[in-house]
């Protein structure tokens, strides 16, 4: 067993847990943050994007053991309570969130792009989201709505 340090969804956290892990599990089992899915299990759909100081990285691929000391922000950290971010807002407004199922990690790898790049390009957000496969939407709302919010963004 191991007792992991870090910072999750803004609050300090430690957890006992055993050393192999994924932190996939870590955030589902230990902590009940089930917004973030488990699709494939091999870091092939995106569905279980978190950001690691800032980086979207596919949960499924980290250990637990990894995030010592680190930043880790799941879905329910990019929210502000009940108040929806403004990347979620826009996710809603342009049709972007059909099943549901990728939304998150969809959200997740839009919000460490603006963060990066608060105006990218119509190319730079569909390679931010190029680790994140949907099924439903097609993707053109998905990138409408992360092209909203980096337009709202820059009037703020």
């Amino acid at each position: 067993m191991i007792t992991l340090k870090f910072i999750l969804n803004g609050k300090e956290v430690s957890i006992t847990t055993e050393p192999h892990i994924r932190l996939l599990d870590l955030l589902r089992d230990k902590f009940d943050l089930t917004g973030t899915k488990e699709g494939c299990g091999v870091g092939e759909c995106g569905a279980c994007t978190v950001l690691m100081n800032g980086r979207a990285v596919n949960s499924c691929l980290a250990l637990a053991a990894q995030v010592e000391g680190y930043e880790i922000v799941t879905i329910e950290g990019i929210s502000n309570g009940d108040v929806l971010s403004p990347l979620q807002k826009n996710f809603l407004l342009h049709g972007a969130v059909q099943c549901g199922f990728c939304t998150p990690g969809m959200v997740l790898s839009a919000a460490a792009l603006l963060d990066q790049t608060p105006n990218p390009t119509e190319e730079e957000i569909k390679d931010a989201i190029a680790g994140n496969l949907c099924r439903c939407t097609g993707y053109k709302q998905i990138v409408d709505a992360i092209k909203e919010t980096a337009k709202e963004l820059q009037v703020k």
